[in-house]
């Protein structure tokens, strides 16, 4: 009994031993170079347009998308960089129409068209329906990426 007591504390001496933390001998030197940097003062600052953000910041959203393996039109439409939105599919799917025959069969290396303008509120609202959106909720969400005057027109911020 008092071998396997000993046989533990060694194995645990020699456990401890090999874990612990090597102690850096040397501090490290760190060389801090200042630089002055000199902004130009503009002669009046305005606030940004949030609205502007936001266009440009869906003007700059793909406007194609190349499917790959394992891919369909919802989980396409439902990317933060598409729609944000699973149930605007029927968008990508009818301005691609001809490359997709079936809506449930899309294949990889397809690249589709992904509609940014060119579309209303109510397109939206019968692609949401479409789609099997609830009838209560067939406006675009506010996270959803749509254009900036639609967005303003159904009261969201930017």
């Amino acid at each position: 009994m008092k071998k396997l007591i000993l046989l533990a504390i060694a194995l645990c001496v020699v456990f401890a031993w090999g874990c612990s933390k090597k102690v850096q001998t040397e501090p490290e030197v760190v060389v801090v170079e200042e630089v002055e940097v000199i902004t130009p003062e503009p002669a009046e600052q305005t606030a940004p347009d949030p609205m502007a953000i936001y266009k440009a910041e869906y003007d700059a959203l793909p406007t194609t998308h190349t499917v790959t393996k394992g891919e369909c039109l919802w989980w396409i439409s439902e990317y933060k960089h598409v729609y944000n939105d699973p149930f605007m599919w029927p968008l990508i799917y009818k301005a691609n129409r001809d490359q997709i025959k079936n809506p449930d069969l899309i294949y990889a290396g397809q690249q589709f068209e992904v509609p940014r303008y060119g579309f209303d509120l109510e397109e939206v609202k019968a692609s949401r329906k479409e789609a099997g959106a609830p009838w209560k909720a067939l406006e675009p969400g506010e996270d959803a990426m749509i254009p900036a005057e639609m967005r303003e027109a159904l009261g969201y911020s930017f």
